[in-house]
């Protein structure tokens, strides 16, 4: 064999070895601690999520899966931290309907790309909204409120935030209606809701969670769900798709990513095993609590899903000429 045709082939072997060595390394995944960041302070669901799901993964894979809290900025302080780390398969996220849908549009220079940045791994459920008034208050019907701020009436909607999903369910009914409603923002959820239960101001929409006690002691009337079907804890509660706003349907979302490019098997691995995770009924149960339901999406569904959540909440930014500070 002569010198060139020896060079050849040891080029040749050196290139299939050096192709071989990355699906090696993905078939020894995992080998180290698995990071899973909360993009929201401690307490919340996606941080409660997180800490339910991460045992069940550290079981199933064999190496521990530590949860860390990096929240801020409407979960866009964590995502950005994810999406600048290795595609490796060690770093997921825990991102929400605000983190990757809604900020993409309202804030210019969030540091990500909601789509670009990240692989979609696993939707784990959603959360129905409810508008919702005082008991004592005079809108006793979705149709009374609607009819009310149609005639021109000042009515006034409390959120947590500017640019949170509550807010931004307020303007995205209000251009499906055709209405004037006043946003009231608020620096969280809880001042909001003591303000609705205090008569300072008219409405708010919130999650069935929060809502769900106040209803249920006599303190608060769920008027509609924003969600597109009845919820079925509230049969008698309609949707607002049912009153007037055709294929209005929004419900806060909680899922896991991890950085754009990672493995397709990794990615795949991580999917089954959160769906497992959360197929068990001790974690069903848990979800019902929390006012989740499972929507069983695959990794494909998921990301449809969110490309049209993305696409949804940028017409409604531009619509509305929302601006946050």
């Amino acid at each position: 064999m002569n010198t060139t045709r020896r060079s050849a082939l040891a080029v040749i072997g050196l290139s299939l070895l050096a192709a071989s060595l990355p699906a090696a390394a993905q078939d020894k995944w995992p080998s180290k601690t698995i990071t899973y960041v909360a993009a929201f302070p401690p307490g919340g669901n996606t941080d409660t999520l997180a800490r339910l799901i991460a045992p069940k993964m550290s079981a199933a894979l064999g190496q521990q899966v530590i949860v860390e809290n990096r929240g801020g900025a409407g979960g866009s302080v964590g995502s950005a931290y994810v999406a600048r780390q290795p595609a490796d398969g060690y770093t997921l996220l825990g991102g929400t309907i605000s983190s990757h849908a809604i900020n993409q549009s309202l804030y210019p220079n969030i540091g990500y790309d909601s789509i670009k940045s990240f692989e979609p791994v696993a939707m784990l459920g959603m959360i129905p909204n409810l508008i919702l008034v005082r008991a004592d208050s005079p809108y006793k019907t979705i149709q009374d409120l609607i009819a009310a701020a149609k005639a021109k009436k000042q009515i006034t909607s409390g959120s947590p935030g500017s640019g949170t999903s509550p807010h931004m369910a307020l303007e995205l009914m209000k251009q499906s209606l055709g209405v004037d409603i006043t946003h009231v923002p608020y620096k969280g959820g809880g001042p909001a809701l003591q303000d609705l239960l205090g008569g300072q101001i008219d409405m708010m929409i919130e999650t069935t969670i929060v809502g769900g006690p106040h209803i249920q002691q006599g303190k608060l009337r769920a008027l509609a769900t924003t969600a597109s079907a009845r919820v079925p804890t509230m049969p008698n509660v309609p949707t607002l798709a049912e009153a007037g706003a055709p294929g209005y349907d929004v419900q806060s979302w909680q899922a896991v990513f991890a950085p754009a490019g990672t493995p397709k098997p990794v990615v795949e691995r991580l999917h089954t095993e959160i769906m497992k995770a959360l197929a068990e009924p001790e974690m069903q149960d848990r979800l019902s609590k929390m006012g989740l339901n499972n929507p069983k999406m695959s990794i494909e569904q998921f990301s449809k899903f969110q490309r049209e959540e993305v696409a949804k909440w940028a017409a409604v930014v531009k619509k509305g000429n929302i601006k946050v500070d």
